[in-house]
Formats: structure tokens, C-alpha cells, sequence
């Protein structure tokens, strides 16, 4: 069975902290496990990551303890049932490699990376090399996804799956994530855009990243090897 929930993704490679732990050792560990980011925890409660702009300020006393450095990503999570596609749309969307997992008491799981869910993407039906995803936000009442079939078979291409979810930041809006049996996006890009649609994020199953996207996705796939 391919693995499609965020429970399924779960590395057990990378740990969280705790609050209790030091700004020195978060540093360390920052370094070890090679990633921006790294989940922190309070009695199995999960309290936001911890980046290496976040230490800057107390470099000069690694002993100082995480309980009082700020830090962010509280809201930045997904619960253990949700599928990967959200994984993906919010990592990509606030430019972190890892994404915590909760489950429904909002106690900490795990964490998935980015490249496992690149890795899953290329594992699911139809996800082989050669197929790309596109995401989309758009007003709910605008959703029709007859019409944006459409327009991408219009470029020799079939939407293979799709998936919906809330847009966190409207809730008058939703993301459309959309799995296109090519990686070249840019001719469907372009013709959605013309109609209105709003392009998020755009990446194919081979690991490479279109060139309008490098910028924006460069800090996000630093440490993987696609």
C-alpha cells in the first residue's frame, strides 16, 4: 500500500527538542541533522520550531534554555490523518523542510520532510517520474474542476488526481492541489493564469523545480539531494 497520510511519512531519524533543553545543544543538533529547522516540545506538546536565526541572538550563552528564546512555527503542523499533498503545500508555503505531526490532542508524532513527501509523490499511482503538481488557491464558488480539466487537456495533458483542502489564511478560499501526468508545467501554468487562476506552487516528480519557482523553493530543498 503507498503511503498517502502524514502518519505513514513519519522519519523517526530526526527528534524534537524539548524546551528544557539548551540553546547550545539545539545548535548542535541543528548542524547534526543537517536542517533549518527542528520541532520543539513540552510535555509531548508541541510548541513550534527552532532555526538557526533564532540562536543568533543568544550565541553568547549556549547554556540558556529554549524555555526563553523565541521562537516560531507554532501554527505551522498538520494532524496525523491529513494527506501528504497538505504536507507539501505547507512546507512549501512557509519555506520549511520539516513539517510536525499531531494528533488530535496536539501532542507531537513526528515530523515529515519534504523529501519524503516528494519521495511518496513519485511512489503513488500514477506519481512516476514524468508527472508534475500544480497548486492552486481560489475562491471556493470559482471551483470547477470540469473547467480546469479543460484547460489542461487543452495542453495535451490529463489531471490524475486532485485534492482539496482549506486555504488557512481565507476561509472563503481553498487550495487545489492538482497531479498533472507531465513535468512540463509551464504551457498549463500559463493557461490557467490567463483564465484567473492563482498559481501557488508549481514542482514535477522528477525532483526538478521549474525555473520561476528555484528563488522561492532554493532555502526550502537546500539539504536534498533532488
Amino acid at each position: 500500500m503507498h503511503s498517502m497520510l502524514a502518519e505513514d511519512l513519519l522519519n523517526q531519524m530526526i527528534p524534537p527538542l524539548k524546551v528544557s533543553d539548551s540553546a547550545g545543544k539545539a545548535a548542535r543538533w541543528l548542524e547534526e541533522f543537517h536542517v533549518d529547522q527542528l520541532p520543539v516540545v513540552q510535555n509531548r506538546q508541541y510548541r513550534g520550531m527552532i532555526t538557526e536565526a533564532d540562536l543568533i541572538d543568544v550565541a553568547a550563552d549556549p547554556e540558556q534554555l529554549l524555555s526563553s528564546v523565541p521562537f516560531g512555527f507554532s501554527e505551522v503542523h498538520v494532524q496525523r490523518d491529513q494527506h501528504f499533498y497538505t504536507v507539501m503545500e505547507l512546507a512549501i508555503r512557509n519555506k520549511v523542510q520539516l513539517v510536525p505531526v499531531l494528533d488530535d490532542q496536539r501532542e507531537y508524532l513526528g515530523v515529515v520532510t519534504v523529501g519524503d513527501t516528494l519521495a511518496a509523490f513519485g511512489q503513488t499511482p500514477g506519481g512516476a517520474t514524468g508527472n508534475g503538481i500544480i497548486v492552486l488557491a481560489l475562491e471556493e464558488r470559482d471551483y470547477s474542476l470540469s473547467q480546469i480539466s479543460r484547460y489542461v487537456e487543452e495542453n495535451n495533458a490529463k489531471i490524475l488526481s486532485a485534492h482539496v483542502s482549506e486555504d488557512p489564511d481565507d476561509a472563503r478560499r481553498i487550495r487545489l492541489t492538482l497531479k498533472i501526468n507531465t513535468s512540463n508545467l509551464n504551457r498549463i501554468v500559463a493557461t490557467l493564469e490567463r483564465f484567473g487562476y492563482v498559481i501557488t506552487a508549481q514542482f514535477s516528480g522528477t525532483g526538478e523545480i521549474s525555473e520561476s519557482d528555484q528563488d522561492r523553493l532554493d532555502a526550502l530543498l537546500r539539504y536534498l539531494s533532488l
